[in-house]
């Protein structure tokens, strides 16, 4: 393949993304910096220096692509492209890891995907995989099943409130989401309903395709956008995402396609707290909780979303909200890095962690809407021993509207 890199073409070297760069933080090593790694992807680009390079794949492997070099770039560089066509054309002239083939092709069929999600699900909900969480590989990946537990009950009489007067959504289900945050999607539902949407299920989607662009297996990922297409249809109702990892590319599916449809189907995207914030939201009630946001990076770098998830979470009344630093920074869970580069995802994720439990007052919650961040920060405290959950920020507003009987009095509106 031809390596096209032309998103590269605005770097000027000047070094502004360096100390944005968590890697190069861990490392200090110039290759591991975002221009460091531009440097080598134009020496593959010119034939300089073999695809099999080992130090090549090293470096560009350890890139977490979180693309927090973007926004602080003077020049504009599209980094994040340029890295995707890379890793392409490395995947096609070395393959993938095992590991990654294993993973990419369980996430990207179903019939592979129930089973897998039922026994992650079974460890969890036994309590397995939360007593044997700890700070070793194995213990590490238990801790990001037990992760996924739903942070409240939802009460069996809870009415599903009628919306529609904002019009019709499609919700988006994904992979890990529909296999391990069922219970968020039920959340999205009915805060989006509380607040006026009517929300629409469609058959026959499958996963975005995230995962598969970011290790470079390209044919895989626009086989499943060109099903997603298929399944959502040309309609014009908004389809609404609650991860930030599957909206990002969601959102690029032009840019994958190639395609006037995928750039349409683009536009329709929005993530579930840009459609809350546009609501207002309707204030919820009282949660008397400390929680701490942490960004997705594909949500505030990728999407360039900030401040509508701090909107949702300020609807939640009693609730202290509080951004502490390297908030912005990326948890180093990056789709299936973590499981492919588990020493570095695990040192990037120190310093969030340590974070964490200097805050004070001590924290409740951490709040973050990405299912890899959420998994990744709670193994992260659970091996740290921290006595602190991690939820979806549309958990807590359904689980303050539930306190507040918001639920009740839309539907008594309603008759």
């Amino acid at each position: 393949m031809t390596l096209d890199l032309t998103s590269l073409d605005p770097c000027v070297h000047c070094g502004f993304c360096l100390p944005a760069c968590p890697t190069y933080t861990v490392t200090g090593d110039e290759a591991d910096s975002p221009r460091g790694r531009i440097v080598l992807m134009r020496a593959l680009e010119r034939s300089e220096i073999p695809a099999d390079d080992p130090a090549v794949r090293q470096h560009l492997d350890a890139c977490l692509g979180c693309r927090g070099c973007e926004p602080v770039c003077p020049s504009g560089v599209g980094y994040g492209r340029g890295l995707e066509a890379t890793r392409e054309l490395l995947a096609q002239q070395n393959g993938l890891p095992l590991l990654a083939r294993l993973l990419l092709g369980t996430f990207g069929n179903s019939l592979w995907g129930k089973p897998f999600f039922f026994l992650l699900k079974t460890l969890r909900n036994l309590g397995l995989a939360d007593s044997l969480s700890g700070s070793g590989r194995i213990g590490f990946g238990l801790g990001m099943i037990a992760a996924t537990k739903p942070v409240h009950r939802e009460s069996p009489t809870s009415p599903r409130v009628p919306g529609g007067a904002r019009g019709t959504v499609r919700l988006f289900t994904g992979c890990i989401m529909n296999g391990l945050f069922s219970h968020v999607h039920g959340a999205t539902r009915r805060t989006l309903e509380a607040n006026g949407y009517q929300v629409v299920e469609t058959e026959g989607q499958l996963c975005c395709g995230a995962l598969h662009a970011h290790a470079g297996d390209h044919a895989g990922a626009v086989r499943l956008a060109r099903a997603n297409l298929a399944a959502f249809g040309s309609g014009a109702e908004p389809i609404v995402v609650n991860s930030a990892g599957c909206g990002a590319l969601l959102k690029d599916y032009g840019h994958l396609l190639g395609t006037a449809d995928g750039k349409a189907f683009g536009h329709r995207v929005r993530d579930v707290s840009e459609l809350l914030a546009d609501a207002g939201p309707v204030p919820g009630g009282e949660l008397a909780l400390e929680v701490a946001y942490d960004a997705p990076c594909h949500l505030q770098h990728a999407q360039r979303v900030q401040a509508a998830p701090l909107a949702v979470l300020n609807a939640v009344q009693g609730l202290r909200l509080r951004v502490l630093p390297d908030s912005d920074r990326c948890c180093g869970s990056a789709g299936i890095f973590s499981a492919l580069q588990p020493a570095m995802s695990r040192a990037v994720l120190e310093t969030k962690i340590s974070s964490f439990a200097e805050a004070t007052p001590r924290l409740d919650f951490v709040a973050t809407g990405n299912p890899g961040c959420h998994m990744q920060i709670g193994a992260g405290l659970r091996a740290a021993r921290l006595p602190i959950q991690v939820a979806h920020p549309v958990e807590l507003l359904d689980w303050s509207y539930e306190v507040g009987g918001v639920y009740e009095k839309a539907v008594r509106s309603k008759e």
